[in-house]
Formats: C-alpha cells, sequence, structure tokens
C-alpha cells in the first residue's frame, strides 16, 4: 500500500494546522460507516474469472485497455441511469460466465465534495470498495437493473472506509488478500466523460479498481471499455468479451423482461466454432457390428495368433474362441437371451476371457463383479441387476458368500470336467440368437462416489465406436501387446481387453499379486514387450517414485494412456522426460463408454493445466450452464456428451435415466 509513497528510511511528512483537521474531520465523516463495511468485508469472496492464461513466474502486470464502445439506444437515459444499465450487462455476464450469482467486485467511489482537492486525505482513505450484489438470472433485465440501482444508492451513501479499517479488526486479520491495494480480481469504474478518462495514464493506476480486469463506464455518453492485465488476458479474449456483451445488450434492448439466463451471449461465428467445428468428428464405422464379431473376424485372419497370456498359460485366437463358443452354447441353453444381464465373477485370467466372451456371443451383457472387492458392494450389485446366472470361480464364490449365491443359477468355470466341454466349437449365430448391436454389451456399475451405485447400460454399437477410434487414433498393430491390468469392474478395463481381441494384438493379464507391485509391474512391461499401457496419475506418480526406473523397462511401450484421475503437469512432463513416448489423457464417464475425449501430451506443451482434450469420433461434447444456454469459449460451464458412445441408460432405473439422459437440442439425439 503506498498511502504516501514513502521509502525506506524516509520521514513521515510534517502535517500543517489544517491538514490536521481535515484529516480529523474525515475520520469522523468515515467512522458511522465502518459497521457497514466490517460486515461487507467479513463476507470477502473473490471471483474465479475463466478467460486466463498462466502467468509466467515473477511476471509483472501489463496493462492494456480496449477501444471504447459505444452501445446504441442508451441516448434517452440520464448519465447516471446509463451507467447503471452497462453494469447491469456487465454483472450478468460475469454470473453467466463464472457461474456465480453472489458477486463481489472492486468499485471505484467518487470522492465526496467535503473531502475533494485534499491530497493527504486520499491517500487515507480507501480508493477501491468491494461491490456486493446478487444477480438473479431468472428474472428480467429490468429486475435485474433495480437491485444494480439499490447498490450503486448504498454505494454512493457508504462512499468509502478509512484505509486502517482493516488492519484494526481482528476479524478481518487472517484475510490475507484485504491487505492489498485492489483485493478483488474483477472491478468497476464509473467516469464522468470518456475524454478526461481518456487521458490517465494506467501506469498511475488510477481508474483500475480490479486486479486482473476493470469495466469502466463513462457515465456522460454511455461508452464502456475494459482495463486488464494482458499478462494473464489476452487482447483477443477481451475482443471475444466485448463481442458478447455487445450481443446481451442488443437482446434486453430486444426484450428487457425475458429472463437473463435464456439471453444469447454468442456472436454467430462463435456459436457455430462451438456446436460445429469442435463437434466434427463424424467418422464411419461398422454400428451394425457386434464386439466379439471384431474378435471372430480376427480369428479367421490369424488363428494361431497369441491372443491371452496369463502368467504361464496362453491362448491363441482360435483356441480362445473355441473355448468361449462351447461355453456360449451352454449358456444359450440356459435359456441367455439379448440384453439379459449375466453376473461374472473371477480371478483375472483366461477362464475369465473365456467366460466374458461366452457370454457376448450367447447375446448377454456381462456384468463383471471383481472378488477383490467387498461383499457388502458385491451382493447391492446383485440386488440391484437380478441377474439370474453368475459364472465364478472358487474366489467368486468366496468373495459373494453362499447367501448371494442362493438365487442364482452358478456356471463353475473351474471344473476339470465341464458340461460343455462336447458342444459345439462354432460360432453362435447372431442373427439366430435375435442378436443386434443395439443390445447391451455389458453393464457396470459406478463407482457410489457421487450418490448410489447406479447400472450403466452399453450397447455393442457404442463400445465398437470406442474400439475403431481407439485402434485407428493411434494406428495400433497385431504387433501390439497391451496390458489388461485395470479392475474388470471399471469401464477402463473394457478397452485394454476388447480393443486389443478387435485388432488382433496380444493381451497380457496382470496376475492378481502384482496389482499395487510397482516394480514387478515393471519387470513385466519389460518381460512381455508390452507396447500400450494404461495407467491413473496416481500409479504413473508412484512408477516415478523409484530411483531405478530405466529405459529398459519400458523402452518398447509406444503409448501411455492416463484416465480417471487429474493428470498434473509436472508429472506428465517428468514421464516424458523419461520416455519420450506420446503420454494420452483420456476423459469420459461410464455414462459416455469409457471415454468422449482424449489430448495428446507431447514436448513443447506450455500450459499449467493438462486438458481433457477434444470428443473422440462419432461424440458431441458441449459446455452449458445451469440453464442449457452455451456458454463462450473458456468460460465455466457442465459438461454434456453426446453421440454415439451415450449409455442406454441406467438399469432398472427409468427416472433417474429420464433426468440425467437428456434429448441434445443442438442435434435432436438423446446425450448424458
Amino acid at each position: 500500500m503506498r498511502d504516501f509513497d514513502l521509502d525506506v528510511g524516509d520521514c513521515l511528512p510534517v502535517l500543517g494546522d489544517d491538514q490536521a483537521r481535515s484529516i480529523t474531520v474525515a475520520h469522523e465523516m468515515l467512522a458511522p460507516q465502518e459497521r457497514f463495511w466490517r460486515q461487507r468485508f467479513e463476507r470477502f469472496k473473490t471471483l474465479q474469472f475463466p478467460f486466463l492464461s498462466s502467468r509466467e513466474a515473477g511476471a509483472r502486470y501489463k496493462w492494456q485497455s480496449s477501444s471504447w464502445f459505444v452501445p446504441s439506444g442508451l441516448a434517452e437515459l440520464s448519465p447516471t441511469d446509463r451507467a447503471e444499465y452497462l453494469i447491469s450487462a456487465w454483472l450478468i455476464y460475469l454470473a453467466r460466465v463464472t457461474g456465480q450469482s453472489e458477486l463481489q467486485l472492486g468499485w471505484t467511489p467518487a470522492p465526496k465534495s467535503s473531502r475533494a482537492g485534499l491530497k493527504i486525505i486520499d491517500a487515507l482513505v480507501a480508493s477501491v470498495v468491494p461491490m456486493e450484489i446478487t444477480i438473479d438470472l431468472g428474472h428480467g433485465f429490468a429486475a435485474v437493473r433495480k437491485v444494480v440501482a439499490a447498490e450503486c444508492a448504498q454505494l454512493r451513501e457508504y462512499d468509502s472506509f478509512a484505509r486502517d479499517l482493516i488492519a484494526r479488526c481482528p476479524s478481518l486479520g487472517g484475510i490475507e488478500l484485504l491487505r492489498s491495494r485492489r483485493p478483488w480480481p474483477i472491478g468497476i469504474t464509473v467516469v464522468a466523460n470518456s475524454c478526461s478518462a481518456t487521458g490517465v495514464s494506467l501506469s498511475s493506476e488510477a481508474i483500475l479498481s480490479g486486479e486482473l480486469l476493470t469495466f469502466e463506464v463513462c457515465a456522460l455518453d454511455g461508452r464502456f471499455r475494459l482495463h486488464f492485465d494482458a499478462s494473464r488476458l489476452v487482447a483477443d479474449q477481451i475482443d471475444r468479451i466485448t463481442q458478447h456483451l455487445q450481443s446481451l445488450l442488443f437482446e434486453v434492448a430486444a426484450d428487457a423482461h425475458r429472463p437473463v439466463q435464456r439471453i444469447g451471449l454468442l456472436p454467430f461465428d462463435e456459436r457455430v466454432y462451438l456446436l460445429e467445428e469442435l463437434n466434427r468428428t463424424a467418422t464411419a464405422y461398422p454400428s451394425d457390428r457386434c464386439i466379439h464379431e471384431l474378435f471372430e473376424a480376427q480369428v479367421a485372419k490369424a488363428p494361431d495368433a497369441v491372443a491371452v497370456v496369463h502368467e504361464d498359460e496362453r491362448l491363441s485366437y482360435g483356441e480362445l474362441n473355441a473355448r468361449a463358443n462351447r461355453l456360449a452354447h451352454h449358456l444359450i441353453g440356459l435359456g441367455v437371451k439379448p440384453d439379459q444381464p449375466v453376473a461374472i465373477c473371477l480371478e483375472r485370467g483366461v477362464a475369465m476371457v473365456v467366460g466374458l466372451l461366452a457370454i457376448l456371443k450367447a447375446g448377454g451383457a456381462y456384468l463383471p463383479l471383481d472378488p477383490a472387492y467387498p461383499c457388502a458392494r458385491l451382493k447391492q450389485v446383485l440386488e440391484d441387476a437380478q441377474p439370474q446366472l453368475l459364472l465364478a470361480d472358487a474366489a467368486g464364490r468366496s468373495a459373494l458368500g453362499a447367501d448371494a449365491l442362493a438365487d442364482l443359477t452358478v456356471v463353475d468355470l473351474e471344473t476339470a470336467t465341464s458340461a460343455w466341454a462336447k458342444l459345439p466349437a462354432s460360432d453362435p449365430d447372431p442373427r439366430a440368437l435375435g442378436l443386434t448391436s443395439r443390445h447391451l454389451a455389458y453393464v457396470i456399475y459406478t463407482s457410489g462416489s457421487t450418490g448410489t451405485p447406479k447400472g450403466v447400460m452399453v450397447e455393442h454399437r457404442s463400445l465398437v465406436n470406442h474400439t475403431i477410434w481407439q485402434a485407428d487414433k493411434f494406428h495400433f498393430t497385431t504387433h501390439d501387446v497391451f496390458l489388461q491390468r485395470t479392475s474388470p469392474a471399471f469401464d477402463a478395463a473394457v478397452w485394454e481387453l476388447w480393443t486389443a481381441l478387435s485388432i488382433g494384438a496380444r493381451s497380457i493379464l496382470l496376475p492378481r499379486d502384482l496389482q499395487l507391485d510397482v516394480r514387478k509391474l515393471l519387470e513385466l512391461l519389460d518381460k512381455y514387450g508390452v507396447t500400450v499401457l494404461q495407467l491413473v496419475p496416481s500409479l504413473l506418480a508412484a512408477l516415478l517414485a523409484l530411483t531405478d526406473v530405466e529405459q529398459k523397462y519400458i523402452g518398447s511401450l509406444r503409448f501411455t494412456f492416463c484416465g480417471g484421475e487429474l493428470l498434473r503437469k509436472e508429472l506428465a512432463s517428468r514421464w516424458l522426460q523419461l520416455t519420450s513416448q506420446p503420454l494420452v489423457n483420456l476423459y469420459g464417464p461410464t455414462e459416455a463408454t469409457i471415454d468422449a475425449a482424449a489430448w495428446h501430451y507431447s514436448a513443447g506443451f506450455n500450459r499449467s493445466v493438462v486438458p481433457i482434450g477434444r470428443p473422440i469420433a462419432n461424440t458431441r461434447i458441449y459446455l452449458l450452464d445451469g440453464h442449457g444456454e452455451l456458454v463462450p469459449f473458456g468460460a465455466i460451464g457442465e459438461l454434456y456428451i453426446g453421440g454415439a458412445g451415450v449409455a442406454r441408460g441406467y438399469l432398472n432405473r427409468p427416472e433417474l435415466t429420464a433426468e440425467r439422459f437428456l434429448a441434445d437440442p443442438f442435434s435432436g439425439e438423446v446425450g448424458a
């Protein structure tokens, strides 16, 4: 705080009698207002503004100003009304793009005539005060403007406070930002006329009420402009903000009573970019095929190629297909039909893959249960899904317990002599089963971190779309080696297995006892020459924490995929330094068939946050506000996903399905 522009060692100025009396009078005038400001400071909050670029450490402020903009249709208003009109538009815009309705901003009060011309008083009286307002986006512009007018009147009445107020109030001492000259990132300044304001030197910071961005209004002629820190906001973004305000003001002029949440902010070209250019993902794929039919095509091409490996056991494509077919015919005989969930609870191994494939071939939808999960969680899933049939081994039966098994038909995949051993090894005919790509491939339950676990129903065509996208995007070949390490109860395990088997690649099944052994995992990568690896960022960090991670352990990797957690730039950069191979950040809820977006993290990337990327093939992504309207590019909003990957809904939860799986207003299809 530069109250007197003093340097270390300087002496305080000697005040004359008149100056001392003026200061006393000023403090006496401000004293009755202190309770008002203290209460407002106790509700201190800062506005999280979007659109920011990363600022280099130690970078200084680089203040710039936009050109003045003159909205039409304000000439008939008084100067006060003009200012309040524009301030109302600005506050509505802030509420829309930040998703916050309760706002605190920096406000530059007009100096009272009783204190005018006394420089020493200007140094003792705060030049920026907090404006506090709640914007109800359900109201029309006229109603919002009344609320803004009331706050402006209050700010004129309680115009300022003594700078030492914060230091004198113990309740405010812990709010460090309040000790800065401009605690609020966004500010508003009203000036008498644009001519005088144009001559203000930004180096003096005389009109900057915000630490990042100040909205300046000229009351006389109804102009506005923006002053901004160019080290964190780029000029192009400021131009877009001005365009958004123009759009808002234009629509307000047409209907001041329309709810402001419904007012369009986007100019035509930005709307086209968000709706069309970013979502140009249409790609041909075999939408009429089931996922196991892609596997069967690989069997026909190379039946002797190795499909799965688990410790000392390995199966060729032909052997895996024959075993799965025999079991599938048995399941058909037990009454498995399309769309019927069939539970499977086995240790990770060859039998697990045979069981999953057999369920699909029989027309059922597999419901994976991890025997490592608590019994209560497994019972909860069974009670909700109500499957009639369970494929299990000793570990699965033990995990579920006798009570859970009592009402199920259990097919034991560990028997030495199976009931299906002599059944045909031929592929069941999907057409004879009435099976199409619109039937379910699997049902996977969400973790329940945001409520009761829900069974997400995913159709074959959605999984086929993801598989074809991933194989084409990353140029996977039959020579690739995938590590299948994710629990089958998570949808990340789906692509680890089915992408590999759909393209003729090899899948290495990670033994359960190595699941959390990071060093053994490295050795396994080296042993099998794994080329495709998926890790959650926390496991990636654990790998990098090993002091002897060597290139030889990971030299075979072509692609490493991360998902399920936030991927931090520092972690990604360290991994790239070690491997020099692409790192891919994947994002997608279970409801969108594993992944909805992907980002290649490569050398030279300099943003502070690793993005989730662009939508995958045949997928649309929208960022909407709480009222279903598109937010401007870079603003805060809620992610909506549409396209081929959207699941059918939640098993046995029609009400929740109707609530979460909505008609896409931009394409007419269903999205999530």
